[in-house]
């Protein structure tokens, strides 16, 4: 690991709250500098991100005055994350975020000031790019993250667009859920190391079970299924998006707290769902695909197939999302009676008794508070827990998950305590600036 000793691994390891980093990020922060290209092949949830910011960091140096790396990533999400993440190392080099649904001024300002690292979705950075606001002649990395699913959301023109832009001759990290067998000609791909953690993902304890429905009943099916789950974190996938606001609309009728993710959602909206599944405001969460990859949510106990996908590589995405990190968990597949199953799947799955009838459970311990004040109003973490320790009269324990976005913070509470915290706090200044404080809905 001396080839990488200009970054504090013990700071790094305790800005994350973690005890050392996994064998997969061991691999990537040791390999030598002279390494040029490196191919990550690696599951969903096992800390790639952290592993390719740890390579990244070997190579940025302090005060040059121009755009250092570039972070492709196919979704507004992942690009948040990888944002996230990379803030939260706290290593003092810039960044800037661009991807659709951002406000593109802030982005050009933000531009301007020639951040260290730029991370972005392939059509926002092309859009930049013809525009002249990105200067990617003196780049030591690109980072291509989720290529595969880049490559699935038909981006492939835009991405080589993007190096058609690229003058210098920067080293890559290229990372991936599945096996590439081929990697397009435009990426200038010279000897790499090829690191493959993908047999990892066979290792998991991941129970599949069958349940079998007549058609017109699945809706029920799914809701008897995960009323019976208690508290435990649950995700339905569905094919299309009209089937998610389908079934919200059923579980909005018995009053059954949950949310929704896809991609016909406002950015503004996709962001509060996933934030409100993250703090345990509810434990169930009805999507398409989109959440299948790359996301940072919690470990799931149980994904539900409410309609089964086409393609395998689908299939072993959205299993993905449970029993990870040699942890157990089930996958159902609701069939109903005028569908089969596709052939990728094994016919000789157990099948799953449903509980006779439907019974709603209690609400989670903790609800979403919104304050109308981010990123742009300089608001971090201990502002927020100040104010409500302080002024609010919460205890540690009655705190959860923060997250500051541009715009907007979310943060955990004890649902007990809510309504009377609203009240308290109603008038009072974060950050010498007077905020809005509801209830994130």
């Amino acid at each position: 690991m001396s080839n990488n000793n200009k970054v504090d691994i013990d700071a790094i390891l305790k800005s994350q709250n973690f005890e050392k980093l996994n064998p997969m990020q061991q691999e990537v922060f040791a390999l030598d500098k002279s390494v040029q290209d490196v191919i990550l092949l690696s599951p969903t949830g096992s800390g790639k991100t952290l592993a390719y910011l740890l390579r990244l960091l070997s190579v940025l140096k302090a005060d040059t005055g121009h755009v250092q790396a570039l972070i492709i990533s196919p979704t507004r999400e992942l690009v948040i994350q990888i944002e996230t993440v990379f803030r939260s190392l706290k290593t003092g080099y810039s960044s800037c975020i661009c991807y659709g649904g951002h406000d593109s001024r802030t982005e050009q300002n933000r531009l301007s000031e020639k951040p260290d690292v730029i991370i972005g979705t392939p059509g926002r950075l092309v859009d930049h790019i013809l525009k002249g606001r990105i200067d990617l002649s003196k780049l030591s990395m690109v980072i291509l993250d989720e290529f595969d699913k880049s490559l699935e959301m038909g981006f492939l023109e835009e991405i080589e667009l993007i190096f058609k832009n690229i003058k210098a001759k920067p080293d890559h990290v290229l990372t991936s859920a599945t096996n590439l067998e081929k990697i397009p000609s435009f990426i200038p791909i010279r000897k790499e190391v090829r690191l493959n953690y993908l047999s990892n993902a066979t290792e998991s304890k991941l129970e599949l079970l069958l349940i079998n429905c007549p058609a017109e009943e699945k809706a029920e099916a799914v809701m008897n299924l995960v009323t019976n789950f208690g508290d435990e974190l649950s995700l339905i996938f569905c094919n299309h998006r009209d089937a998610v606001e389908r079934i919200s609309l059923c579980f909005k009728e018995l009053g059954l707290q949950h949310g929704i993710f896809h991609g016909g959602l406002e950015q503004i909206d996709r962001e509060r769902n996933l934030i409100k599944f993250r703090t345990g405001a509810c434990n169930v969460l009805i999507s398409t695909d989109l959440a299948a990859r790359g996301l940072d949510i919690p470990e799931i106990k149980n994904v539900i197939h409410y309609q089964l996908p086409i393609h395998e590589d689908a299939f072993i995405h959205r299993n993905g999302r449970t029993a990870r990190m040699n942890a157990s968990g089930q996958s159902y597949l609701l069939l109903g009676s005028d569908e089969e199953l596709p052939q990728y799947i094994q016919r000789n799955l157990k099948t799953f008794k449903l509980e006779p009838s439907i019974v709603k459970p209690k609400q989670t311990g903790f609800e979403c508070i919104y304050f109308s004040a981010g990123k742009k109003d300089k608001i971090s973490k201990g502002d927020v827990v100040g104010l409500l320790m302080k002024k609010g009269g919460l205890e540690n324990n009655d705190i959860g998950l923060i997250t500051i976005t541009d715009i907007a913070t979310y943060v955990g509470v004890n649902r007990q305590k809510v309504n009377s915290l609203i009240k308290v706090l109603k008038g009072e200044k974060l950050k010498k600036a007077k905020v809005k404080i509801e209830i994130a809905r």
